[in-house]
């Protein structure tokens, strides 16, 4: 029985892996909204009802492939390492993305992810999806932060996770643009580097103990 099972989830997969990439190049060659959802199950060999079991949505044939980051910040928190400030912790993630070129980071410059990234900046309902995501990943921080910090209230701890969210989206954001302008991701990395220890520096000056004032005293 658990071999039958396993055997369908990788049907499952397969199915899954394969509609999502005739959906992204797809788009990628032709434009986000001059594609139908209709022309990706003919191309993927699948009925339209059959799609929609894999995708709710048209653009979660997009963003799918950011539900691995859906969550972090707050997980990165939760899971940090006993003495270390949430702030601290989260920095040290988004360093270690910079060095892995986690394309999360905006230091990715594979043409497919450069393009990737182009068509979700460059397409009204995919930032609106984005948007959306990136709320829920601001609440989940908000919890993680007032569990993290029991001295702060929820709005504190609301407040901070807007802030650290907007922080990385905007360094994030910066790097794709040098990315597209020309920069190898290896050229940039220093700079890129440099940007996010400033901008987690200057989060520590305006939030300070609440979430992780490392030279602070009482915060975890």
């Amino acid at each position: 029985m658990e071999a039958e099972v396993g055997l369908r989830e990788r049907k499952r997969r397969r199915t899954f892996d394969a509609i999502s990439a005739v959906a992204i190049a797809m788009f990628l060659e032709r434009g986000y909204d001059n594609v139908a959802v209709s022309d990706i199950a003919a191309a993927a060999e699948v009925s339209k009802p059959t799609l929609f079991r894999y995708f709710r949505s048209k653009e979660d044939l997009v963003l799918h492939r950011i539900d691995d980051h859906r969550g972090e910040a707050g997980d990165t928190v939760r899971h940090r390492d006993d003495g270390q400030s949430p702030l601290d912790a989260l920095e040290r993630h988004f360093l270690a993305g910079l060095a892995a070129r986690d394309p999360v980071t905006g230091l990715n410059d594979d043409p497919e992810v450069l393009a990737y990234h182009g068509m979700i900046f460059s397409t009204p309902a995919l930032t609106t999806r984005l948007s959306e995501h990136m709320v829920r990943d601001e609440e989940e921080l908000a919890e993680a932060l007032t569990e993290a910090v029991p001295e702060i209230d929820e709005l504190t701890g609301r407040l901070a996770a807007a802030q650290i969210i907007a922080v990385q989206r905007v360094l994030a954001r910066d790097n794709w643009n040098h990315l597209v302008a020309g920069a190898p991701s290896a050229q940039r990395y220093p700079a890129a580097v440099k940007a996010a220890s400033r901008a987690f520096a200057q989060l520590r000056d305006g939030l300070g103990a609440a979430v992780g004032d490392r030279h602070s005293s009482g915060v975890p």
